[in-house]
């Protein structure tokens, strides 16, 4: 194991300065990982604003934050179900409307093992069209003040990637044929993943080198995800995992996005995580990324596809 450029605790929040004046976006934040992220970035006196599609959770978080973090914190939340492309569109207009600066769109809320097949309300297989098609259309339609901003994108991936088909299905993206939960979603974070690597060769063709780009996974964290979306047996493998050494606080498994969003001068070629076995916990720092999420062939293509399914043409 090649040594972490952290140490041997890896990256950790302590690391983060005063974030005062810095602005940061994140989505799915009621829970796991992304509330933990926001609680953190808050307490480096960040302003966050939270992307969630549940009112009543969104107030229930913010009233918590307040009690434990002081009435001072600057934390607000925007309407967004990102399986639905015109709620994107929305949500993106009251952020231009809204929102003067953006140091860090993080793109962390998910959907994972869905047990059967589900169409958004735009035809996407469900995964596919939360997990991708809603953050692509979220990061190109804000992309314009990200760059104003001099600021980032963080993709949350996932270690999924590595499962299932190991490339994007262009024949059957929305699995008529042979659905499987497990395979959707390695399918779809895949697709986050890749568009993270062809989106920094487009910026750098273009000349734009003020956007950096990252790609980062939480490891096996205890989040609501699987709860929430998974099959019974799924969810009962998960709830007997969670209580194993095997897997970590949701809170360390946003050290990942948390360092993509705030440390200086991070090296965008890398991939994110926990670095410990199976890069399911351990010291946060740079992962082995495999060669299929760089296949320039596939994430080319997914990109036009992806700008053609979601009829949005990024301007850069």
């Amino acid at each position: 194991m090649k040594s972490n450029q952290f140490g041997k605790n890896g990256w950790t929040p302590e690391r983060i300065g005063n974030l005062q004046g810095k602005t940061y976006l994140i989505t799915g934040a009621t829970s796991g990982t992304g509330l933990e992220a926001s609680k953190i970035l808050l307490s480096k006196g960040a302003n966050v604003v939270m992307l969630n599609r549940n009112v009543k959770k969104s107030k229930e978080v913010i009233s918590d934050f307040k009690k434990e973090l002081g009435n001072t914190i600057d934390v607000s939340f925007i309407l967004i179900d990102l399986g639905e492309q015109s709620s994107v569109r929305k949500a993106a207009k009251e952020i231009l409307q809204k929102i003067p600066r953006i140091d860090a769109l993080i793109c962390n809320g998910a959907i994972a093992q869905v047990p059967k097949q589900v169409l958004t309300v735009d035809g996407f297989e469900s995964q596919l069209g939360v997990n991708h098609y809603g953050h692509f259309t979220l990061q190109g339609l804000l992309f314009p003040l990200i760059e104003k901003s001099n600021g980032r994108i963080v993709v949350v991936g996932s270690e999924g990637y590595k499962m299932g088909l190991k490339t994007i299905k262009f024949d059957d993206m929305n699995w008529y044929r042979n659905y499987n939960g497990n395979h959707a979603y390695s399918q779809s974070k895949l697709a986050q993943i890749m568009s993270v690597y062809e989106l920094q060769d487009r910026l750098k063709e273009a000349g734009k080198n003020n956007v950096k780009v990252y790609a980062c996974h939480p490891g096996a964290s205890r989040t609501s995800l699987i709860k929430t979306s998974g099959s019974l047996i799924t969810r009962f493998i998960w709830q007997l995992m969670k209580l194993s050494p095997f897997v970590q606080s949701a809170e360390k498994g946003a050290y990942p996005e948390l360092m993509c969003a705030t440390e200086p001068d991070l090296d965008e070629t890398g991939f994110y995580g926990p670095t410990g076995r199976n890069y399911w916990t351990g010291p946060v720092g740079k992962c082995k990324l495999e060669p299929h999420a760089k296949d320039k062939a596939v994430s080319y293509k997914l990109w036009e596809v992806s700008e053609k399914e979601t009829n949005f043409k990024w301007n850069i």
